[in-house]
């Protein structure tokens, strides 16, 4: 079986992406830092019919994401498709006021743990003759907005690295997909961006008719990354149909009379 490998795989996008992509067929490498969730999901994939490996993983280390793909390489089979997925936000502090340290966990995690796990794995995917490299960036990537700042900063330089990336291994056999979703709600992003304040996560989608769910993003990813090797899905960009720009969010209903 292929093998695929998803980091930020303990909740969320990460999650339900895993789990999507072990019902295409892959086995799935299940990376991040919280090994109790990927046992618990190992265990559920496993009990659906699918295959998949945790390997505990803190993509800020450059010891612990060479020990991943060491552990990806012993597993045999080929490395066929990489979900960068790792990454988050803290804060909603203006620039003026903007935390040093929140703008560098930020950077660390979103841009340099995607290029660490890049680096680490990308001699197994073009060894594979058919890799695929999906980067799972945000809308936040090419527009910014009050309060951003640091998010938008650290996912521009993802994008930036993505459309680099395509660029560099032109004539390759390696594919690069940038996946921009708009408007989630899943279990932890908002949560962990309000430093696990509930009331101030619930409120972002408050009055949000049917915000994407991490199941959307994935069936998004496992599209891309299934199409035939020479479709090449530069940038998928998905919102919520009550989203029609980062500042535009409709509120209500949607096509009901009231």
């Amino acid at each position: 079986m292929p093998i695929a490998i998803v980091t930020g795989a303990s909740s969320g996008i990460g999650a339900a992406t895993a789990r999507r992509l072990a019902t295409e067929g892959f086995t799935v490498v299940l990376a991040a830092r919280r090994a109790d969730r990927l046992d618990e999901l190992v265990t559920q994939i496993t009990d659906a019919g699918g295959a998949a490996v945790a390997v505990p993983c803190d993509v800020t280390s450059d010891e612990s994401v060479a020990a991943l793909a060491e552990a990806v390489a012993g597993l045999g089979d080929q490395v066929t498709l990489l979900v960068n997925n790792a990454g988050g936000a803290i804060g909603l502090d203006p620039v003026e006021h903007g935390s040093v340290a929140d703008w560098q966990w930020m950077y660390e995690v979103n841009v340099l743990g995607t290029l660490r796990v890049t680096k680490a794995l990308l001699p197994q995917l073009e060894a594979s003759q058919a890799g695929t490299i999906v980067m799972v960036s945000s809308t936040a990537g090419f527009i910014v907005y009050e309060g951003g700042g640091g998010y938008s900063v650290a996912k521009h330089g993802m994008t930036a690295m993505t459309g680099t990336l395509r660029l560099e291994l032109a004539g390759r056999p390696v594919r690069v997909i940038e996946v921009d979703p708009g408007m989630v709600r899943t279990d932890e992003f908002a949560k962990i961006r309000f430093r696990g304040d509930e009331q101030r996560a619930a409120a972002v989608y408050e009055g949000v008719e049917m915000p994407l769910t991490a199941d959307d993003v994935a069936d998004c990813i496992a599209w891309c990354a299934t199409r035939p090797q020479h479709v090449n899905i530069d940038r998928l960009v998905v919102r919520p149909l009550a989203q029609a720009a980062q500042h535009k969010v409709a509120k209500g209903p949607i096509g009901r009379q009231s």
